[in-house]
């Protein structure tokens, strides 16, 4: 009898899922993939098998993921001190070959084989792949003292997205792939850029009019001035925090990103705590779902 009541409360659950499965069929879900769940190996397996169980339910999920620990990790052994500018990591040549090394040939790969292992049918690809990315220069601003033009600061081979190839990614969904994206750019002259792995989810997001864009992250969500998550938000009341002070740090530009999909035509997105298993599966298939939504 124990058995048979287990086996109800197993289909109750899959029944909850029902609706968000018809509602994302056939859908894009863009997921930047990063922070803990990068690294802890019972988070990478549950991480893997969310995005099989997508794809074969009908979703298509597009994967871009980070490396900054990775990154830092290969820098020391090769005696560079990592070096960072409002966040963005000053980026010489060099760096930027260690950098393609990490992202391109090393993590990348480990996710592709990672969600073929759990049986799916992930590709790699960097921004020189098909001119998935095509990336420009950029460079940071600071105001020294209001009144006066801000300071500009080159911090070397960092870009911003021009234009993504969206149709190449379109066709890989469409031929049964999962499209896995290491966040380098090419530049007009052949140069290859470092690019913020938040800002390029946003940008991919925003070219494929994904449903949702989904930001895996090592906190809950966003926390407001009395330090509870906040479960729903505007465009509007996101600004006024960070106006306001309240979003800081790593998680401004974030909400940044966020809100740029969302104007460029994202119907959703959320930031969430990747720290807990099936993360992704928990967002986008309950009637809870966890962390913070935004939109417009």
């Amino acid at each position: 009898m124990e058995n048979i009541k287990d086996s109800m409360e197993r289909a109750e659950i899959l029944l909850e899922a029902l609706p968000y499965i018809k509602r994302f069929y056939n859908k894009t879900i863009v997921i930047k993939y990063g922070g803990h769940a990068m690294v802890d190996d019972e988070l990478k397996d549950r991480f893997a098998q969310d995005v099989v169980m997508m794809k074969y339910i009908g979703i298509n999920p597009v994967i871009v993921h980070g490396g900054g620990p990775q990154i830092g990790t290969l820098l020391k052994k090769f005696g560079k001190e990592s070096k960072f500018v409002q966040g963005m990591r000053v980026t010489d040549e060099e760096t930027m070959n260690i950098v393609e090394m990490v992202l391109v040939g090393k993590v990348n790969k480990e996710i592709v084989g990672l969600i073929n292992r759990h049986g799916g049918n992930a590709v790699g690809l960097s921004g020189k792949d098909g001119n998935l990315i095509q990336a420009e220069k950029y460079y940071l601003s600071e105001e020294k003292i209001k009144s006066t033009p801000p300071e500009i600061i080159d911090i070397g081979l960092v870009g911003k997205v021009k234009i993504i190839n969206s149709q190449l990614i379109i066709s890989l969904t469409q031929n049964n792939f999962i499209p896995v994206i290491a966040p380098t750019g090419l530049g007009e002259n052949g140069e290859t850029y470092n690019i913020n792995a938040d800002i390029v989810a946003g940008e991919i997001a925003a070219a494929l009019q994904a449903e949702k864009l989904l930001l895996l992250t090592d906190v809950s969500g966003v926390l407001g001035k009395n330090k509870k998550l906040i479960n729903t938000m505007s465009n509007k009341e996101a600004l006024k925090l960070i106006e306001n002070g309240i979003v800081e740090g790593g998680m401004f530009p974030k909400i940044k990103c966020c809100l740029k999909a969302l104007k460029g035509g994202v119907k959703k997105a959320h930031i969430i705590d990747g720290r807990l298993k099936h993360a992704v599966l928990l967002e986008v298939f309950t009637d809870k779902g966890i962390g913070t939504e935004i939109v417009l």
